[in-house]
């Protein structure tokens, strides 16, 4: 179904805007609230259930094998944690590598 005229002139205004202000698709972009210590916090919280489902394996196969679950669910948490502390992590270094002065031809 093609654009109305209407229609094509917004998305042209879009377009524009999108090309003056490269930062939008940056700013729409869900941030990661993601901090060193909140994935410190996941890694101790793995080894801590990881321990417990060990130290249960004695008592009920049934209770370590639930620790070794939550050990798990934890240490998916922290891989998910780990790769948004990664990408801020390139997104700023890209950043300062745009923001740098390349030293070529420049004087």
């Amino acid at each position: 179904m093609p654009l109305s005229e209407h229609e094509e002139h917004i998305l042209r205004q879009i377009e524009a805007q999108l090309q003056r202000d490269p930062g939008f698709a940056r700013d729409l972009t869900p941030q990661h609230v993601a901090s060193k210590r909140s994935l410190i916090t996941l890694v101790a919280g793995t080894v801590l259930a990881i321990a417990v489902s060990v130290l249960l394996l004695g008592i009920s196969p049934y209770l370590a094998f639930a620790a070794f679950v939550v050990a798990m669910v934890v240490l998916a948490r922290a891989e998910r944690h780990l790769r948004a502390v990664s990408d801020e992590a390139l997104r700023q270094l890209a950043s300062m590598r745009r923001q740098a002065p390349t030293g070529r031809g420049e004087q």
